[in-house]
């Protein structure tokens, strides 16, 4: 994987680049759409391509490992085939995944032992056995098994988390290197930062992921119900130590404002289920504020659901229509919002790197950062 920074913002910590891997070159900043399960949830490739111009999509390990299941996935000839999305794709390893089920699973320094959130069954998942399921899943850029810490949780623990993820890393960096891809196609392993919301923690974190030859960096461990300043306080704090010359991945964030505030301090690359998951219930992202599509005040309201609509995934539905699929509980009205939410922060990643090589983006950012938030 090969990285490329084309401009750097002036006065911030914002850049543009690029990232190429054997499926395709990845512009960055980018939003990665979530499809956990091999599917962006009521959303066909070809709206994800052609639409809302997805450069890479996210896989789950956890998911897929427990259905389909990685034999089928593997007599398929691996999830591009599977799935028939020829892109770039990230798998993340399920640590976030094992970490929500709390009561139903156990940390030991082998692994994590956990039951199955389908059937109950056991399992059990290892930094080698997930370098391992990766590697027959087939994407192109995969990540380690970490532990995720929850929010609040004490220094010590936050401390023996990190390090208990750092002997894990160790361990999944050498299976990954004493193995080769299943399909031809070079993968890539990237390492996670933890340390909780201790300054240093984070900063020895990013020192050890920095120690080895990896071709990205991933931060994990933020945006898990800590107020949203002292993420960002966590993103520059790693971002100080981190290499300028490898992409920064920033997991599980967030908001349209997160986003441009993690861009803002040295993010490239970011994925969330929000979009999707909001729009499934009503939630619409616009340039002009957040809009629960529900309301009775949109009933009549037969203006496009954004005046970028068009601009941006090309569908021209008004508010009323999707306010009435929506309440009915009719399926299109989920496909519409899910389509037009990642078509906006799609729009939204792809302004902040026109901004960033014209030198506008910190001014932008300013102009457009109060309306993100407002709600309609």
């Amino acid at each position: 994987m090969f990285f490329r920074v084309k401009n750097f913002e002036n006065g911030t910590n914002a850049r543009s680049g690029y990232i190429e891997t054997e499926r395709g070159i990845i512009e960055t900043p980018v939003f990665m759409p979530v499809g956990s399960a091999g599917s962006v949830k009521g959303v066909s490739l070809d709206e994800l391509e052609n639409k809302i111009k997805a450069r890479i999509i996210l896989a789950n390990t956890y998911h897929l490992y427990l259905r389909p299941g990685i034999e089928v996935i593997n007599q398929a000839g691996g999830i591009h085939k599977f799935t028939g999305w020829n892109k770039p794709i990230l798998t993340d390893s399920g640590g976030y995944q094992v970490f929500s089920l709390a009561e139903n699973r156990k940390l030991t320094e082998e692994g994590a032992v956990f039951r199955s959130h389908i059937d109950g069954s056991r399992h059990t998942f290892t930094p080698e056995n997930v370098v391992d399921i990766q590697r027959i899943i087939g994407a192109d850029i995969i990540m380690a098994f970490d532990e995720c810490t929850p929010y609040p949780c004490d220094y010590r623990y936050a401390k023996e988390s990190m390090e208990l993820t750092h002997r894990w890393f160790k361990r999944g960096w050498e299976r990954f290197n004493s193995t080769s891809p299943v399909y031809g196609k070079k993968q890539y392993f990237i390492p996670i930062v933890q340390g909780s919301t201790y300054k240093d923690l984070r900063r020895d974190s990013a020192n050890f992921a920095a120690g080895f030859d990896a071709p990205g960096i991933a931060v994990g461990g933020l945006s898990v119900g800590e107020p949203a300043e002292i993420m960002y306080e966590m993103i520059e704090v790693v971002n100080e130590v981190l290499p300028v010359h490898k992409p920064r991945y920033l997991m599980g964030v967030g908001t349209p404002s997160n986003i441009l505030e993690a861009i803002e301090r040295g993010i490239d690359m970011f994925d969330c289920v929000m979009p999707t998951r909001n729009g499934r219930n009503g939630t619409v992202f616009t340039l002009q504020g957040v809009m629960n599509i529900k309301n009775r005040k949109w009933k009549d309201d037969f203006s496009p659901v954004d005046p970028d609509a068009t601009t941006i995934t090309g569908t021209q539905y008004s508010k009323a229509y999707l306010r009435h699929l929506i309440v009915s509980g009719e399926i299109l009205g989920s496909v519409i919002a899910s389509i037009h939410n990642l078509g906006f922060y799609m729009w939204l990643v792809d302004q902040a790197r026109e901004k960033i090589e014209s030198g506008e983006f910190k001014s932008w950012k300013r102009s457009v950062i109060q309306q993100l938030n407002a709600k309609l």
